[in-house]
């Protein structure tokens, strides 16, 4: 079955033999093929016209397949990109992944595998892609990986977030896929602390779309204590611990066992805590700390 038409298949190859037999097979399958000789020149095209994959050779004068990658992939952070290497290191193959290929396939090419594979990414991509607008409207912080831990696509409130949290690193998703992979293969009903970069982040297991798995991120915040409250409010250390209880909501008896003093003492700081905050109740006194706390 031929595509769909308007389907772009760009092939970055410095092979004019690659280039002629691919073109070929493409436009046979309906695909419409754009070609580029070199990394710079498919950075060029990719300006112009969005293509819906991309095939790339990993070796190539001037600016290798590794390099290009990367670089494409900032720019189409959504767009698959498929490497053609005739490498059998798999250090290279792995190099590959973590400059943003979401698969390869090994030279000499055969015409009806490298279809086999556009056609599977294009249709998983567009599924992804209509996922993620509806998501993108909700503002969700959600991402989708395969089973090795490899990103497939991220709303723009998680890519604006991992930027955030590893602005030195230069393939964060890849730092964080060998983690994800582990918590997939094990109890992923248990969330995942990744703390890496340089503040942690808790992964949410949402559900698994085909071979996909739908995960929500949230940067972790740090739990205040009371010592928050002693530095921000004009509290003593022992009433800025009762006024961290309070906050939870905890009655004078329970604070008195946490804090392992008399409720008649509870009380009698509570008092001063009223005077100090300029309130008088538990209520409005919780109020103040709950803000401080970020509860």
């Amino acid at each position: 079955m031929s595509s769909k038409l308007g389907e772009i298949v760009l092939v970055v190859d410095d092979s004019p033999e690659s280039l002629g037999m691919l073109n070929a097979a493409l436009n046979t399958q309906g695909y419409t093929a754009l070609v580029a000789l070199d990394g710079l020149q498919a950075l060029s095209i990719i300006e112009k016209i969005q293509p819906d994959v991309i095939l790339l050779d990993a070796m190539m004068p001037q600016m290798d397949g590794f390099e290009t990658c990367h670089r494409l992939k900032q720019q189409l952070p959504n767009t698959p990109i498929i490497f053609m290497t005739g490498l059998s290191d798999s250090e290279d193959v792995v190099r590959g992944f973590e400059a943003g290929a979401i698969d390869y396939v090994t030279k000499p090419i055969s015409p009806n595998e490298v279809i086999a594979r556009i056609k599977t990414h294009i249709e998983t991509a567009k599924l992804a892609l209509s996922a993620q607008d509806a998501l993108d409207h909700s503002g969700s912080n959600v991402f989708c990986v395969s089973s090795l831990g490899r990103l497939s696509w991220a709303t723009p409130n998680v890519h604006k977030l991992i930027e955030n949290l590893a602005p030195d690193d230069q393939s964060p998703w890849a730092t964080m896929a060998s983690h994800i992979e582990k918590w997939l293969n094990s109890d992923h009903q248990q969330n995942l602390l990744i703390d890496c970069f340089e503040q942690p982040v808790e992964i949410f297991y949402e559900r698994q779309q085909a071979d996909k798995h739908l995960l929500r991120i949230m940067q972790r915040k740090e739990k205040k204590t009371a010592q928050c409250l002693r530095e921000n409010l004009p509290v003593t250390k022992r009433e800025s611990e009762v006024l961290y209880w309070v906050s939870y909501g905890k009655t004078s008896w329970e604070i008195s066992q946490i804090l392992d003093m008399s409720p008649r003492t509870v009380n009698k700081h509570l008092e001063q805590i009223f005077k100090k905050l300029g309130v008088d109740n538990r209520t409005s006194a919780a109020a103040i700390s709950i803000r401080l706390l970020d509860l």
